[in-house]
């Protein structure tokens, strides 16, 4: 498994509070790359209110750092395109009957 692998595994481990689905199924994960042992992280949160809109973009940082291999991970919360319910791969519309 190269890094970028073990980094989106690491990313599926953490779900929404409100919703049952890990955040990179939901779509919030807008992209993942890696520059030599470097990880960059483009998110989004479902509402720029969204009450864990301090905590969660902490927690996927310290998770990714968590992967062996990463020596730095710059995570860039964006809300830029926002996020909506297509964003949502076909795993997570199904899990929440969508």
């Amino acid at each position: 498994m190269d890094l970028k692998e073990k980094v989106i595994t690491e990313i599926k481990k953490i779900y929404d509070p409100e919703i049952p689905v890990n955040i990179y199924e939901l779509g919030l994960i807008y992209d993942v790359s890696i520059k030599g042992k470097d990880v960059s992280v483009k998110m989004t949160l479902t509402t720029p209110n969204c009450p864990v809109a301090e905590s969660l973009p902490k927690e996927v940082k310290d998770n990714i750092m968590k992967v062996e291999g990463v020596s730095d991970v710059n995570l860039n919360l964006v809300w830029e395109p926002p996020w909506d319910k297509d964003k949502m791969s076909e795993a997570a519309k199904l899990e929440l009957n969508l």
